[in-house]
């Protein structure tokens, strides 16, 4: 007798349970989670270079404004370059050459022999990790069945929380070295070692992605059937333990009788195998297409996020995205260099208290220190200060995924953005560093898990093919 059951492509593509879970999933977890752990170091390496960079290329205040806004400009333009090439190319090739451009960007910083320059590598650095940041989520999220796929991708949020914690760790056992290699005009210290190292671990990470297949869901999408296949025979050969050819999916067809809405998946009782029918009208653009006509379609897609019924969502996680990493990226750079003059406005005025205006008015690099003794050394408390703000995140990065199923994506975002809100106006009146660490620490813990929990809805809200789009 032979049976026959109907599948929606989505459910199959979301639930994934015919691969298992297991090995691959976990070692997926372990890539991803180090990708945005990579985020954390891009996006907050500048604030610990600022001090020593200062000295090394004679900055003002102005100067020490540029350099931390060059990453976030980067950020701003590399959004839609990167949403282009992941629907073109993929999601995996989008993110290795998001990870090699930022290793690239980084290594060379390390070796920069003049600001602007150290500048331009610097918005490369930028453009490079929104890539990182904005693609993550959506690749891991599309391996994962979707009754899980809410925690794992909120667990990733502590991914952020290791970055930032590591990163003063390095930036203490480094950066206070004393060497300095000298050779003709190039000199070669510790700030330089430290952006080299940094520069590195994406380098490393990409290497790494580079033995991990396309997402299944973007293949069948793109027409890419027998490499779905493939990919998902891997799956669930590295779950099972099990041949490949055990597989229960024998092939992802186009065929057109079976093109309705409620049943593109079929499954033949006799045969024991699925059939895939993929529904040609939503098929990504095949590869040989002229890149005008990609480009038709890139901008189609970008319209349709602007229409019912995606234009509420669109509108509502761009504000909330803007408003919240628009102050979150800029106060995470700026939070060491504020740390270092909160620490030597107390060196020399000790017992007097201050705001945050009063230190930046009594600091010294408000002019330029070209021909000024300039003092490299960083205060220790600089480095713990930013440890703190990393391990101030640890309890909302474990509060987030073990309660974002029972309180949902609307009361994080609400009380994430509300409380955060109200401490980035505390600070206004602010009169002491530790006062200044306290703030410091809530804001960063609360706004970083708001920002995650953005990244989460994205994958959840959003088709593959309008996603990257929106990010």
């Amino acid at each position: 007798m032979t049976y026959r059951f109907y599948f929606t492509v989505r459910s199959f593509k979301e639930n994934s349970t015919s691969t298992g879970y297991g090995k691959f999933h976990y070692k997926l977890f372990i890539v991803c989670y180090l990708i945005f752990m990579n985020t954390g170091f891009g996006t907050c390496s500048t604030g610990l270079i600022v001090p020593v960079a200062s000295c090394d290329f004679a900055m003002s205040t102005m100067d020490i404004g540029r350099l931390t806004a060059a990453p976030m400009l980067g950020m701003a333009f590399g959004s839609y370059f990167w949403a282009c090439l992941a629907d073109i190319r993929g999601r995996k090739v989008a993110l290795l050459s998001a990870l090699f451009l930022d290793a690239t960007a980084g290594i060379l910083s390390s070796i920069a022999p003049n600001f602007w320059l150290f500048v331009v590598l610097r918005f490369f650095n930028g453009f490079a990790i929104i890539g990182q940041s904005a693609m993550v989520f959506p690749y891991l999220g599309e391996f994962q069945p979707s009754k899980i796929r809410e925690k794992i991708l909120a667990w990733m949020e502590m991914a952020w929380t290791t970055g930032i914690t590591i990163l003063p760790l390095l930036g203490w056992l480094i950066i206070p070295m004393t060497f300095n290699f000298q050779f003709y005009k190039f000199s070669f210290a510790s700030r330089n070692l430290f952006v080299l190292i940094c520069g590195m671990v994406p380098l490393l990470i990409g290497i790494s992605l580079c033995f991990f297949p396309e997402t299944p869901k973007y293949l069948i999408e793109d027409g890419q059937e027998m490499r779905a296949i493939k990919v998902l025979q891997l799956m669930y050969a590295e779950n099972t333990r099990n041949p490949r050819e055990n597989y229960p999916v024998e092939s992802i067809t186009n065929n057109e009788e079976h093109l309705s809405e409620k049943s593109p998946l079929l499954l033949n009782g006799n045969a024991g195998r699925f059939v895939v029918a993929r529904r040609t009208g939503t098929a990504r653009m095949k590869k040989d297409k002229e890149l005008k006509k990609m480009l038709i379609e890139m901008i189609r897609h970008m319209v349709t996020i602007f229409k019912p019924p995606y234009l509420l969502k669109t509108f509502l996680c761009a504000s909330i995205q803007f408003t919240m990493t628009s102050s979150y990226y800029t106060l995470m750079a700026w939070f060491p260099e504020l740390f270092r003059r909160f620490a030597e406005f107390e060196e020399k005025y000790p017992g007097e208290s201050a705001s945050i205006c009063t230190v930046s008015e009594s600091d010294s690099s408000n002019n330029t220190i070209s021909d000024i003794p300039c003092d490299m050394e960083i205060r220790n408390s600089v480095y713990y200060f930013t440890f703190f703000l990393g391990l101030a995140c640890v309890p909302t990065s474990i509060w987030l995924p073990l309660c974002i199923g029972k309180l949902g994506y609307r009361f994080f975002l609400v009380f994430s953005t509300v409380v955060s809100a109200c401490v980035a106006l505390a600070m206004f009146f602010i009169a002491s560093s530790t006062q200044n660490i306290i703030l410091s620490c809530i804001f960063e813990a609360l706004t970083s898990m708001g920002v995650s929990v953005v990244y989460c809805i994205l994958v959840d809200f959003y088709p593959t093919h309008l996603r990257w789009e929106f990010s």
